[in-house]
Order: C-alpha cells, then sequence, then structure tokens
C-alpha cells in the first residue's frame, strides 16, 4: 500500500467500518489483540469511548492513514480509571516517525485531560519486513520522557490457523479477512471463495444483528469483487441468510446498492426519452455505475469533494470499469483514479 498523496479530510479517520465493529465489540478486541491488558480491566464495570475529546486533540494533526482511532474510559481491576488510546493504521511504508507519533499523541492527550493514557497499535499495512519501534523518548540534562507502547501487525498473525478458522471472536473474522485480502490479490476468484467462507462462518456465531452487520461491513469493505463475482455472492449470502433464517446484510446494504443502480437506469429512462433510447441507456448505465463507485468511494474513503464527484458524474463507461477494477486493490483514492 502506498502513503495518499495529500492529507485525506479529517473525516476520513472516523469513517471506516473499523470503527464501527470496534465500538460494539470492544472487550472482543482487547482479549484478542491486547490479552494482557484486557486481563487488567474490570469489564463488569463498563467502559465509555471518549471520541469527542479524542476528536478535540486530534483534529489538527497527522498520524499516518488512519482506519480507528478510539479513546476509551476503563476501571482496572484495582478500581482505577483509566483512559486508553487505540490507533489502528494502513501504514503504506517503512516509517521512521511511527513512534514518534505515538508519543505525540500520547502526551497531547495526557496534558489536555491529566490522566494517563495507555496508547495501543494494530497495524493493517502489507510490509511483512517492517515493524516500528515500540518505545520513543529523549534524555536531555538529565531529564528523561519516554513512551514504550505495545504494538500488534495483522500479517504476524497469520499462524493463528486455529482461532482464525474458528472466529470464537469477532476480531479473529477481521484479522482472517484482512489475511485473505492479501493472499487473494491478484486471484479474484480466490477472494470470492474466501469471502463466502467468512460470510458463511459469521453467520454461524449466532451474534446479535447489529454485530453481524458491523462485521460484514468489514468483510465487504475489505474484499472487493468484480461485479460478476459480487453478484453471484449475493446470491450466495441469500441462500446462507435463507438457511441461518436470518435476513441482515440482504435487506439493508444490498438495498443502499441497488438503489444507486436504480437511480441511474431512471436516469437513462429520462435521458430515453429525450434523446434517443439508445443513448439513454448507455447514459443510464454510465449514471448507475457511477452511484455504485461513488459509494464505495464514500464508504472506504469518506465524504468525496467536488472535483471527485465530478469526475465520476462526467466519467465514459471504461474509465468507471477501469477504476472499478482498480478500487479492488487500492490503498488511497488517487490510485483509484489511476489509469491502466
Amino acid at each position: 500500500m502506498t502513503e495518499p498523496s495529500a492529507p485525506q479530510p479529517a473525516a476520513d479517520d472516523y469513517d471506516s467500518p473499523w470503527k464501527d465493529v470496534l465500538e460494539h465489540a470492544f472487550p472482543e478486541f482487547m482479549a484478542f489483540y491486547f490479552p494482557e491488558a484486557h486481563a487488567q480491566i474490570d469489564w463488569a464495570l463498563g467502559h465509555e469511548f471518549k471520541n469527542t475529546e479524542l476528536r478535540q486533540v486530534v483534529r489538527d494533526a497527522e498520524l499516518g492513514r488512519r482506519l480507528a482511532d478510539a479513546l476509551v474510559q476503563v476501571t482496572l481491576t484495582s478500581g482505577e480509571q483509566r483512559w486508553i488510546y487505540i490507533h489502528i493504521e494502513v501504514q503504506g511504508q517503512r516509517d521512521a516517525d511511527f513512534a514518534q507519533r505515538m508519543f505525540t499523541y500520547n502526551y497531547r492527550l495526557f496534558d489536555r485531560y491529566v490522566c494517563p493514557i495507555a496508547s495501543l497499535a494494530v497495524l493493517a499495512d502489507d510490509d511483512d519486513g517492517w515493524k516500528p519501534n515500540n518505545h520513543y523518548g529523549f534524555e536531555v540534562l538529565g531529564c528523561k520522557h519516554h513512551i514504550q507502547f505495545p504494538v500488534v501487525k495483522l500479517s504476524e498473525l497469520a499462524d493463528q490457523t486455529e482461532a482464525l478458522d474458528t472466529p470464537r471472536n469477532p476480531f479473529a473474522l477481521v484479522t482472517a479477512a484482512h489475511l485473505r485480502t492479501r493472499q487473494t490479490r491478484h486471484d479474484p476468484e480466490a477472494r470470492y471463495q474466501a469471502k463466502r467462507t467468512l460470510v458463511r462462518l459469521l453467520y454461524r456465531q449466532g451474534w446479535e444483528r447489529q454485530r453481524i452487520l458491523d462485521l460484514f461491513a468489514v468483510l465487504d469493505w475489505m474484499m472487493r469483487l468484480p461485479d460478476r463475482l459480487e453478484q453471484k455472492l449475493w446470491q450466495d449470502i441469500a441462500v446462507i441468510e435463507g438457511e441461518s433464517k436470518m435476513r441482515y446484510v440482504t435487506s439493508v446494504e444490498r438495498l443502499a446498492i441497488q438503489r444507486g443502480i436504480q437511480q441511474g437506469e431512471q436516469i437513462g429512462e429520462q435521458i430515453g426519452e429525450q434523446r434517443g433510447e439508445q443513448r439513454g441507456e448507455q447514459r443510464g448505465a454510465q449514471k448507475g455505475e457511477a452511484a455504485v463507485i461513488q459509494r464505495q468511494l464514500t464508504k472506504r474513503y469518506g465524504p468525496l469533494n467536488a472535483e471527485t464527484l465530478t469526475r465520476l458524474q462526467t466519467a465514459t463507461c471504461e474509465q468507471l470499469e477501469i477504476w472499478a477494477e482498480n478500487l479492488l486493490d487500492a490503498a488511497t483514492l488517487d490510485e483509484v483514479f489511476k489509469d491502466n
């Protein structure tokens, strides 16, 4: 993956599907990625997300390409209340400043709220040969300032085969989706098979509706498929939901996609009446394709600016096909619009 050529809008930091599943399954997140910290928290006393407080601190800072940030208040088994800063990042390249940036966020949060902050990092990058330092600090004239923090790199969890294949913890499923996405980068058919398997596993866990929706959003966001295989997968999901008698995803997520296509078809019909049936059908197809791509881009990268929206609305069918293909593996918005 590569870094964006320019800083992304702040909204990008909070629009990832990671954010929803992190908030709805935070104890499980901690248990899967940070079990030692999980064991020190009294979960019976609950936990509280401090997202407003976090935004006030990070609004003016850059901390790489974040998938999600969270600030959570918990109570330890000792009875002390503590805040935890969670950072999930797609790091596109080796970054000597990563530990320094974690240090910066930690002291900014402490400075504002005068509360000890536990900083934890999850890395979802594709560089197997890189892992940042988990500490940063300095010493000047006898004054020492230092932080050491846990870092989990998803690619290093590939050997946890049993945990990933029997995902009793929702973040085992998320990790499996991340790893399968990497393994099938140039093999759409294999990705389709992997995604179908994970969706079936998702429905077998007996989780509540909202958790299934949140986790499906992560799977769908990570494991992009060409249109042909996407349609085939939705047929499979309809069968899976029928077998499990849980019509969750097909009744919510698919409806939004179809609405975009239908809007394009309606525009095509209107144009066809005015300028001729053939040209209208072609333009309608373009609008429908553009609407679907727009939804996928918004879901993945956050609200689109006016320039990007105009580009989608005025694109040819050929351009839209290229962009849809790029979207399967693009790490940044710039990569989506790269001509092959």
